[in-house]
């Protein structure tokens, strides 16, 4: 796991390929990433001002030449989203640029043997241009959070707009569908984040200092899954479930058929049906040694060793393991992605040139191959 902002250059020039020839050489078959749209002002790419466009920030080269007939092409082929885009004040040429790199990016790993997964939030940003876009999507007077726990008494209050579901459900759930349908495009595979949502959601009355006093709204369900499966087919999704998960979050995954995660950070944790400890891991999940919004592997167990630890996560009988790679590296806190909660000093971090280094390649595929995983 890696995303483009954190190689070298931070875009989908040379050092993207270079990535793709270790993961290669390491014997690894998935590059995951975070969202593509636009980071909003600290660097978030989960507060995006679109959920369809991507980010001119990758663009290796962002003053190649794009025709008005390649524009028109784009305009027409992405029709659902592209005018609202250009209407807020933006070119459609660099969405251009990004489609070729990308996709040149893209088949380059295909060749390789590595595909790609993305990463959907549930939300939008407010008044990014889908908010502003499609206001009746959303609620009024509510925003979105997650309740008070033993770990956050205060709760959660991230203040992205709510899905009014019913309007959604009313419009056949079509913004949602053309969103899969783009990161579909895309990627290979994706995560959905927070899925929890689509079964309950924590709504905060607007103007609210923390998230005491919000409540459970009830969210679209199965229907929304459905209504995408008919117009995209069988849909390649994980479904992020992770947090305060209730048994019918756990239906309804299971229903979907969809892989949820674990995580290796919280295996050695108490009571004994914790999901994430390794006897309870099962096929149908993917296995994460850490996430883009926990501590480092290195930094929440900074005496173990870091082979071991793979080792551990590769022997799962989860059917895709996923390492960031801090973790491949070994790197404590100071490498940590996202600090959830604090506004500043996340999503900086860079892989330095050279350091994921050949011998390094033939540690992990050595590892891969004696867990039985390589493709």
């Amino acid at each position: 796991m890696l995303h483009p902002t954190s190689l070298p250059d931070g875009r989908l020039g040379a050092s993207a390929y270079v990535f793709v020839d270790w993961l290669e050489a390491a014997g690894q078959s998935w590059w995951q990433v975070l969202p593509l749209g636009p980071p909003d002002d600290v660097g978030s790419p989960y507060a995006s001002a679109s959920a369809f466009a991507a980010w001119s920030g990758f663009l290796a080269e962002p003053y190649a030449p794009v025709s008005n007939r390649d524009v028109a092409s784009f305009r027409t082929r992405h029709g659902y989203w592209a005018g609202d885009w250009e209407e807020a004040g933006n070119d459609l040429a660099d969405q251009v640029r990004f489609e070729r790199e990308w996709t040149a990016l893209r088949d380059y790993a295909r060749a390789g043997g590595v595909r790609l997964i993305g990463d959907v939030p549930i939300y939008v940003a407010w008044d990014s241009v889908d908010h502003r876009s499609h206001p009746a999507l959303f609620l009024e007077g509510l925003v979105a959070g997650a309740p008070p726990d033993k770990l956050g008494p205060l709760g959660q209050h991230w203040g992205n707009p709510l899905f009014d579901w019913d309007a959604v459900a009313c419009d056949n759930y079509r913004w949602w569908i053309e969103r899969l349908r783009r990161t579909f495009e895309l990627v290979d595979l994706t995560r959905i984040d927070h899925f929890r949502g689509f079964v309950a959601f924590w709504a905060i009355p607007e103007g609210s200092l923390d998230a005491r006093d919000g409540q459970w709204l009830p969210g679209p369900g199965e229907a929304i899954f459905r209504a995408a499966e008919r117009e995209l087919g069988p849909l390649p999704v994980i479904a992020e479930d992770l947090g305060l998960i209730t048994p019918d979050v756990d239906a309804l995954r299971d229903e979907l058929e969809l892989p949820g995660m674990v995580v290796l950070l919280w295996a050695f944790n108490e009571p004994r049906d914790n999901p994430h400890r390794l006897e309870n891991h099962r096929e149908h999940q993917v296995v994460y040694t850490s996430t883009h919004d926990t501590e480092t592997l290195r930094g929440h167990f900074p005496r173990r060793n870091k082979r071991r630890l793979l080792e551990l996560a590769l022997s799962s009988p989860a059917a895709l393991c996923m390492i960031p790679a801090q973790d491949v590296l070994g790197l404590g806190s100071e490498s940590r992605m996202n600090r959830p909660g604090e506004a500043l000093g996340n999503w900086g971090w860079r892989l330095e040139p050279d350091q994921l280094t050949f011998e390094l390649a033939v540690e992990l595929r050595a590892a891969t191959e004696a867990a039985g995983r390589l493709p």
